[in-house]
């Protein structure tokens, strides 16, 4: 698990609670069920309403990848992908198999097969960069849940106040009870604004930060698969591969889109 992330949301609910009590509040007065009921209901009825069943689905997956501690080795990689090139250089591509069967990377792993297997350079790129395109557009899907559930939130938590506010101006009998009935009501306005800031704006940032790392891995096993294919020297797949990540590193799928544009 990322305990950045975990530390990150309580420390946004801490900041809050504690710089309320800081001003004289009471603890009590921030819970509120019926306001919690409409933003988080109302809020999930937004979502259902805005993406079909089959992106829903995905929201358990989402909040996995956004909380999974995510350790990319790129230079630990390079190594491994220098040494297969180094035992293709010796004994010939056929001699892979075996490696290739004991990676735990997926994606490295099939495009290793595929080169085993004689596959056309050129086709093997293609696949590999449809495999990185649709994992970019799930995990782009899934950070728009959480960014819609954000644009909701606050809203809910306005229509909550405002029912409050009817509910607190159709009883003017009692004025004495006016302040804390205004208060109460404006607690669904907190919950939406808070929610939205705390949880699910930065979760959908998360995701999108944890599928540029990802996708920065998978073009590297692409790069570093299609030079072991065309039976480049260990060594300068070693430079290469390190200036790609370089690269990288300043200006995330810039050589992609570079490509994209020559073609």
């Amino acid at each position: 698990m990322d305990i950045t992330t975990v530390i990150g949301i309580i420390a946004g609910i801490l900041a809050l609670f504690l710089g309320f009590l800081w001003e004289g509040g009471h603890p009590e007065s921030l819970f509120e069920k019926t306001a919690l009921l409409i933003v988080i209901g109302g809020t999930f009825a937004a979502v259902a309403v805005s993406f079909p069943s089959s992106k829903l689905k995905q929201i358990p997956d989402a909040l996995r990848h956004a909380f999974r501690r995510t350790d990319t080795d790129p230079y630990g990689m390079i190594d491994k992908i220098v040494d297969m090139a180094t035992i293709a250089r010796r004994n010939g591509v056929l001699a892979l198999e075996s490696e290739a069967n004991e990676l735990k990377e997926p994606f490295l792993r099939n495009g290793l097969l595929m080169v085993i297997d004689g596959t056309d350079p050129e086709l093997t790129r293609e696949i590999m960069e449809l495999e990185i395109d649709a994992m970019e557009r799930k995990r782009e899907q899934q950070a728009k849940i959480f960014e819609a559930a954000g644009g909701y939130a606050p809203t809910m938590g306005i229509i909550g106040t405002v029912m409050g506010l009817i509910h607190v101006l159709s009883n003017l009998s009692d004025p004495g009870s006016l302040g804390p009935s205004i208060a109460v009501a404006f607690t669904a306005t907190l919950y939406g604004v808070a929610s939205a800031n705390v949880f699910y704006l930065p979760i959908a940032s998360k995701i999108k930060t944890a599928s540029m790392e990802q996708v920065q891995m998978l073009e590297l096993m692409l790069e570093g698969v299609l030079a072991l294919q065309a039976g480049e020297n260990p060594q300068l797949i070693r430079k290469k591969l390190t200036s790609f990540m370089l690269l990288e590193q300043e200006n995330p799928r810039a050589k992609k889109v570079g490509t994209n544009a020559a073609e």
